[in-house]
């Protein structure tokens, strides 16, 4: 499988951000092929029309509406190229890491990385012409590097992804109120590096040095699902992926998820899905994604 790396900006300093109009992403980055990339991607579609498989869901593009692509996270397009006009913000973790303190900034994002809630917003004309007059500020000083650059970058990046998140958050009745602790954006990181390995909910409060009701509290409020619950859509994602996109049997994908025997990884994505997964996997050929 094709994975798009990033490449810096030719703008004098070494940002891994850009902003690209649909000119300059061209149109061979919208393939019906899958692929992947290693960086971060928002995606604001002035017009268009077709769909995008994203997390093995088939998400409708439509007019002024946004699509937020994690690093790695699978996709195919299927679009009318006649009929799109989009821009492309992309950038790696390392570039907000080196701007922001916050090393769980992109877990607090709470359209990254997300399995529970859309991963496609659609705002209305006057909010999407705000956020394109960002964009474009952002590129003026991409162009036209200064010594200043890195602090306007930096605070009108800051102040669009926090506006999207907050927009977002209304959306989907989620919580952006500060709490206590980083908790629930730890544990979904976590999620990240290792639920190939781990799979038990005492494996991660153990990591944390905290207790099970503890984070049960702190993702529930953060994400309005159990920590269980969370943890298990992550590994159901992670067995989707793999029977879509790896040769392997299912005796190879349940050594590989440390699952003791290929019946308890079947039996846990039927009760997960209702479907067993020759079925998921024979109607996801078929075109039929649920």
């Amino acid at each position: 499988m094709k994975t798009i790396k990033f490449h810096k900006t030719e703008c004098g300093v070494d940002f891994l951000l850009n902003v690209l109009s649909f000119e300059e992403i061209g149109e061979d980055y919208f393939t019906d092929e899958t692929f992947n990339t290693d960086f971060f991607e928002i995606m604001f579609f002035k017009s268009g029309s077709g769909s995008i498989i994203l997390n093995q869901q088939k998400i409708p593009i439509k007019k002024n509406t946004l699509v937020f692509i994690s690093p790695f996270q699978k996709r195919k397009w299927n679009l009318d190229k006649n009929d799109l006009d989009c821009t492309m913000l992309a950038f790696q973790e390392d570039f907000l890491n080196d701007f922001f303190a916050d090393k769980l900034f992109t877990f607090k994002l709470l359209y990254f990385y997300q399995l529970e809630f859309p991963l496609i917003m659609e705002i209305d004309n006057n909010q999407f012409e705000k956020y394109c007059e960002q964009l474009n500020e952002i590129k003026l000083e991409l162009l036209a590097t200064r010594a200043d650059s890195v602090h306007i970058i930096r605070s009108l990046l800051y102040y669009l992804l926090q506006k999207i998140n907050r927009q977002y958050a209304d959306k989907n009745n989620l919580s952006i109120e500060n709490s206590a602790n980083n908790y629930a954006f730890d544990f979904k990181r976590l999620l990240e590096i290792h639920i190939k390995e781990k799979q038990r909910i005492n494996d991660y409060t153990d990591i944390l040095q905290i207790s099970r009701i503890t984070l049960n509290k702190a993702v529930k409020e953060k994400f309005n699902v159990t920590a269980t619950e969370l943890l298990k859509q992550r590994l159901l994602f992670e067995i989707k992926n793999l029977l879509i996109h790896s040769n392997k049997s299912i005796q190879g994908i349940a050594y590989e998820l440390n699952f003791s025997e290929p019946n308890h990884l079947m039996r846990f994505f039927k009760q997960q899905t209702q479907k067993t997964t020759t079925e998921f996997l024979s109607n996801y050929q078929n075109g039929i994604i649920s």
